[in-house]
């Protein structure tokens, strides 16, 4: 019964360990649909629901990769605390723009259809968003970083085309650089969204 008992503490930890059991990145993509697909067609409050997904993009993105590659250039000039603050106020800011732009639809049908690897740390997943009634047919490539086999997170998603991560950059930027370079103006942007 011991031996059964180690026995069974090695497999799971071989498992977890053995990079051979690493998550595809299409596999990954492919899980945090169909869970986000089961929370927006469930009967549950809209909280409750914005409180999942908020979960789903907590252990699946790449919140701090995304908010220094938010910065530009200004990540190089900003101080220690001004990016501890940054951060934080951006993965607020993340969260509540991603789960109030998807808790809106109800039953989204998204399909994998490829996967290419551009190197060793990023692959793109290729998409498509099903068309309904109201909305037509959207392409969408996840962006997956891959630097981690066991631990693959999501740093952008490219929407027709247009990736999500480099236009917030560039509305960034333009914040700071409309206000001589000043940080704060974007904190103050990003404040403002939050208590919205």
């Amino acid at each position: 019964m011991r031996y059964l008992k180690l026995l069974s503490i090695f497999i799971i930890i071989f498992i977890f360990q053995n990079p051979s059991f690493s998550k595809n990145p299409s596999v990954l993509i492919n899980e945090l649909v169909d869970e986000a697909s089961l929370i927006l067609s469930s009967s549950d409050p809209v909280e409750s629901k914005i409180i999942r997904l908020n979960d789903i993009a907590e252990r699946s993105v790449d919140i701090d990769g995304i908010a220094i590659y938010t910065l530009g250039k200004y990540r190089k000039s900003i101080t220690d605390e001004d990016k501890i603050k940054y951060k934080k106020l951006f993965r607020s800011y993340f969260l509540k723009s991603f789960s109030s732009r998807l808790v809106d639809y109800t039953d989204p049908k998204i399909n994998v259809v490829s996967e290419k690897k551009i190197n060793e740390k990023y692959t793109i997943v290729n998409s498509i968003l099903e068309a309904d009634k109201g909305r037509p047919e959207v392409k969408i490539d996840w962006r997956v970083y891959t630097k981690d086999p066991n631990m693959p997170l999501i740093r952008d998603l490219i929407v027709e085309g247009l990736s999500l991560a480099r236009t917030q950059k560039e509305e960034f930027n333009s914040v700071i650089q409309n206000n001589n370079g000043e940080i704060e103006a974007l904190f103050k942007t990003l404040e403002q969204f939050i208590i919205k």
